[in-house]
């Protein structure tokens, strides 16, 4: 007589408080659970160190553990720890879990039997990230009872936006400029169309289109440059709170929504909303990019295009420390990368912007940062005075020979220009339309919709598509 090997006990953690920690360890260890419980954390750190050790590959956790967020989720989810929480029936609690990333929430009243069978599947990799919920008589998803049953409420603007990330080496290549004045391109700012932009960033309502200019889209300026952000700067605004770091705390702590994120970032001019940065660097620490992930995707259906102001640095330094949860320096700029569809890199024209720009490209390719994405390189402040008689050229040559660069986008130096912009806070489609730089970037834009491609609008859930609201100054 054959007997059919026994599965081994799947080992499981669990952080849940109060009196209901005993009747769910009780339920896990019984006999025939499959099911052992490896430890019984106190707090959120132990959970994480256990999870970091190896100790099990699902967790139950209650629904208000101290702690609880993305980042935290983020950690466990890398160690192969797989998230139950125990929430209160709350609608809206449920929707929070699962905005930072928890993979099933069950009601605290649910059968043992079905919170067994749950877990357990979890913890083998059985488990589809939904719970019980789905059937007849069922909460329709992310809504009721709190019980899992699908993704959170679908956003009011539910557009699949593009992604564009400015990046370039060390060295002020002019990553900002091109990142500001792209913007203003991609959303169609004119002479022609009067901003009005005030203190906070209010606009007059008027709209006209320049004849034969493209049709204006909605696009977020993102500043994620951790080091040296600037985007307020060029474009006058005077408020100091931090758009971003303000987006990455909900989006931390699962509150983040299209309507939040529209709040946190104003148009300061027709179709151009801006998401201004950080004041100080030593703040960078409020940027994690598991948090900055759910930001870029809230851009997606907010506007069109989402351009982001990148720091010039993408080494992955917690790999040099020993306590992995220390916060990465770099997150930013690597989580903007990663979610790009397009990369922009952007470097100097002089002998040392040139050197700097050929050492990126490889460090970005070695890195694997912004792996898959479109790339187009751009040469900034290209001028005889730096390249010699034939500028334009000689950049080319060098560019292709030591760096393969072989599709180059070149602007030309314009420093009167630029100031004066920079002077007045306002762009170059405002204030010198007719610039020579101010066109080689109109070029870019065009560039940026063909080969990235035209970005396609799907109707809001439930018919027509609604626009965002605008927030009240």
């Amino acid at each position: 007589m054959t007997h059919e090997p026994t599965a081994p006990l799947a080992s499981v953690l669990c952080a849940v408080r109060g009196d209901s920690e005993t009747v769910v360890v009780t339920a896990l260890t019984r006999p025939g659970s499959g099911v052992t419980v490896a430890r019984r954390c106190a707090d959120l750190t132990e959970l994480l160190a256990a999870a970091g050790a190896g100790a099990g590959t699902a967790a139950v956790i209650s629904a208000d553990l101290p702690g609880i967020d993305r980042e935290a989720v983020a950690h466990l989810h890398e160690h192969g720890v797989r998230v139950v929480a125990l929430a209160d029936g709350q609608g809206w609690l449920a929707d929070r879990l699962r905005a930072i990333g928890i993979d099933v929430v069950l009601d605290e009243g649910t059968p043992t039997s079905v919170l067994v069978e749950t877990v357990r599947d979890e913890a083998r990799g059985r488990g589809s990230g939904t719970g019980p919920a789905d059937g007849p008589g069922a909460p329709p998803a992310g809504r009721g009872s709190g019980l899992p049953g699908g993704a959170p409420p679908v956003p009011v603007e539910s557009r699949r936006g593009r992604v564009l990330a400015v990046w370039g080496p060390t060295g002020a290549p002019g990553r900002t400029t091109v990142a500001v004045h792209l913007a203003a391109e991609l959303a169609g700012l004119g002479p022609e169309r009067g901003t009005g932009r005030g203190r906070r960033g209010r606009r007059k309502k008027g709209r006209s289109s320049g004849t034969g200019s493209p049709r204006p889209q909605d696009v977020l300026l993102v500043d994620a440059d951790t080091y040296a952000g600037s985007v307020a700067q060029h474009l006058g605004l005077l408020d100091e709170s931090s758009g971003i770091a303000a987006a990455a705390r909900s989006a931390s702590h699962g509150a983040l929504d299209l309507a939040g994120l529209a709040h946190l970032a104003p148009e300061v001019a027709p179709h151009l909303r801006v998401l201004t940065g950080i004041a100080r660097a030593a703040r960078w620490p409020e940027l994690p990019g598991s948090s900055l992930d759910v930001v870029w995707e809230h851009g997606r259906a907010l506007a069109d295009w989402t351009v982001i102001d990148c720091g010039f640095g993408i080494e992955q330094d917690e790999l040099l420390t020993y306590d992995t949860r220390a916060p990465q320096r770099n997150g930013a700029t690597l989580s903007a990368l990663a979610a790009a569809d397009a990369v922009l890199v952007v470097g100097g024209s002089d002998a040392i912007g040139i050197q700097r720009l050929v050492r990126g490209l490889t460090e970005l390719a070695d890195s694997g940062a912004g792996a898959g994405a479109h790339r187009i390189v751009v040469a900034n402040r290209v001028r005889a005075s730096a390249a010699g008689p034939r500028p334009e050229a000689a950049v080319r040559d060098a560019l292709g020979r030591y760096g393969g660069v072989v599709d180059l986008h070149v602007l030309p130096d314009d420093r009167a220009s630029l100031d004066a912009a920079l002077l007045a806070g306002r762009t170059l489609a405002e204030l010198a339309p007719e610039a020579a730089v101010r066109h080689a970037i109109v070029a870019l834009a065009q560039r940026v919709r063909t080969e990235v491609g035209a970005v396609p609008v799907a109707p809001a859930a439930g018919g027509s598509r609604e626009r965002v609201p605008e927030p009240a100054h």
